[in-house]
């Protein structure tokens, strides 16, 4: 399915909105998106027929469940975790006889439908080829999202690599920062593996090839996204979710074969003797700026795209975001292989979009014997892109993890001093709360055998320190009692659990006041490290959620970033013209309400 055609699919479901006034690639589209995705539902997907680079944008595509499924090509996102069920079940199965054995034939003439196939020849992606000075990034409606992003960005990139030992193709989906006509970054974190090909081209002494291709079919993006095993081929997951192959062509300035019915191709190499370059900031995922660091400088030698190319493109920042509901796919898809694969136990998974894919995850599970969970949490923090994963919940295997109502329960009834596991191990590097760039603490919290007496919560606000006021409007619910203090107060943490007789006890800044619970749990997540921001005492929680501002202190990081929020100037533009964009009822901007979060101008707190 060509991008053209998911989008004619998307306007006949009802799921489309096309906006015929002219707007710009720089900031406006992102503020018109934000609001969007952040409305009921995740809103419609957005085709921005003219921009000011000519070619159409089109964002928020995998913005709502349903959407994404329509990406997938299923009517449900439980009918990719039925398929894969049956799938796994088929292949696992004991087979007693010869029987048994011929009824695999069938799946195995399948599965031979899933592997992509090389043609010969120029593909629909090479209608249009522009080599050297010609081939100029700023041909393309490449969207600036934040005002303090270091430029332009390329943010649903699928980026191709090649292990330069083994042959093996990777597609991942790494940020491309747009440095001038001809250059952009290369944001390959140390755990990628992008970044593990680079290494290997550098000891060789050989110049990387890379590919980029946008657009396409929508599953081929989802596909760079999701966490298959190292040395798998995502083209090979991409035909298992479609039941076709992936028709792959060669790139035009080099050897790498890309999808024939992409919209974009940017070829190019990276130089490993190259020294790296400064890149960012970005208004990125996590709801806060990532800042700048050193990454290697991708050169581009050609752009070839389809006559009718749509240029796709996502916005990351606070959440709600686009990709939730793509997390949200990842869930269905990966549960099976979890079970096949490492834990046989976890009954479901679920990843809250406020803990931003890494923060937070929630597992049901069964539980066979004593301290059952202690093995699956430390199993999952092991594996795969779960090492990022920094606070996990595991609950008994009947309990619905997306119930509000269940989880509150569980969360008043357990006993702390005796369900914390505390460990530590890899972060993701865009995380901002460690002092140790990409390695903290991380806790899981044991919720599988909660007594069925509930505690009583309470606090009394006379004992508690001077300066702080307590909000007790989750007390009653989560056994959460949640104070407000300035960042820079020091706090006695057992004073307070003395004067607070509940399970937890969470301190953020004043700023956060006006925050709704949701928001708190993602500021929460994000703000602390378990090994340095809680304190048991007794069997009270006490968690400083507070901004943590560099100082001498070695416990804290040595930079803080701003959270993501749109700049005066854009917000009252896009108030101005919305009857323009005929999206229909005014949407207020979401930055709004996050400005009271800011802590100076710019990406990075500087005192």
């Amino acid at each position: 399915m060509s991008i053209a055609e998911f989008i004619a699919t998307l306007e006949s479901a009802g799921e489309l909105i096309r906006i015929g006034t002219p707007v710009s690639s720089e900031l406006e589209i992102a503020e018109i998106t934000d609001r969007v995705v952040k409305s009921e539902g995740g809103g419609k997907a957005l085709l921005f027929e003219k921009t000011d680079k000519g070619f159409p944008v089109l964002t928020n595509l995998y913005g709502s469940e349903r959407r994404m499924a329509m990406a997938l090509g299923v009517e449900r996102l439980e009918d990719i975790s039925e398929r894969f069920n049956t799938l796994i079940g088929t292949v696992t199965s004991p087979k007693e006889n010869f029987i048994d054995k011929l009824r695999l034939l069938p799946l195995l003439g399948e599965a031979s439908q899933w592997f992509p196939r090389k043609r010969k020849g120029r593909g629909e992606c090479q209608q249009v080829v522009l080599k050297g000075e010609e081939a100029k990034l700023s041909l393309l409606p490449i969207l600036k999202c934040w005002p303090h992003d270091g430029g332009r960005f390329v943010t649903l990139p699928m980026v191709h690599t090649i292990d330069p030992d083994r042959g093996i193709r990777n597609v991942g989906m790494y940020r491309m920062q747009v440095f001038d006509d001809h250059t952009t970054g290369m944001h390959w974190h140390r755990h990628k593996t992008g970044a593990r090909h680079y290494e290997a081209y550098k000891a060789r002494g050989e110049r990387m090839p890379v590919a980029v291709a946008i657009g396409g079919d929508p599953v081929y993006a989802y596909s760079a996204t999701a966490p298959v095993p190292d040395n798998i081929d995502e083209y090979l997951l991409a035909g298992l979710l479609r039941g076709k192959p992936v028709k792959l062509v060669k790139c035009v300035t080099n050897d790498i074969y890309v999808p024939e019915d992409c919209d974009f191709v940017i070829e190019g190499y990276v130089d490993t003797a190259e020294e790296k370059v400064l890149e960012g900031d970005f208004g990125d995922h996590t709801g806060f700026y990532s800042l700048k660091d050193y990454y290697p400088k991708f050169h581009i030698t050609a752009i070839t795209h389809r006559r009718d190319a749509v240029y796709p493109a996502t916005i990351v920042g606070i959440p709600p975001q686009e990709d939730a509901y793509i997390a949200m796919a990842t869930e269905r898809i990966f549960l099976a292989p979890i079970r096949l694969v490492m834990q046989p136990e976890v009954e479901d998974m679920y990843m809250p979009a406020a803990g931003t894919q890494h923060n937070i995850t929630i597992i049901s599970m069964r539980q066979l014997y004593e301290r059952q969970a202690s093995k699956v949490a430390l199993g999952l923090w092991g594996a795969g892109q779960m090492m990022f994963n920094k606070y996990l919940l595991l609950t008994p295997a009947t309990t619905n993890i997306r119930s509000t109502k269940e989880m509150a329960a569980l969360m008043r009834s357990c006993d702390l001093s005796s369900s914390l596991i505390r460990s530590e191990g890899i972060y993701d590097v865009l995380d901002h709360a460690t002092p140790t760039c990409g390695f903290g603490g991380k806790v899981a919290l044991d919720l599988t055998a909660v007594a069925k007496s509930e505690r009583k919560s309470t606090f009394d606000h006379t004992a508690l320190p001077s300066g702080v006021e307590a909000s007790d409007e989750l007390l009653e619910e989560w056994s959460a009692l949640i104070l407000f203090a300035d960042n820079e107060s020091e706090l006695n943490f057992e004073q307070i659990a003395k004067a607070a007789d509940c399970n937890f006890v969470v301190v953020f800044d004043r700023r956060a006041q006006e925050m709704t619970a949701q928001e708190l749990l993602w500021l929460g997540a994000a703000n602390t490290e378990p090994s340095r921001d809680f304190e048991l005492h007794g069997s009270t929680l006490v968690v400083d959620a507070r901004a943590k501002l560099p100082t001498t202190n070695s416990k804290k990081p040595s930079r803080w970033p701003n959270v993501v929020t749109a700049d005066d100037a854009t917000i009252a533009l896009v108030d101005k013209r919305w009857s323009e964009y005929g999206i229909g009822e005014f949407i207020a901007s979401p930055s709004r309400h996050y400005k009271n979060l800011t802590l100076c101008e710019g990406a990075e707190w500087h005192g």
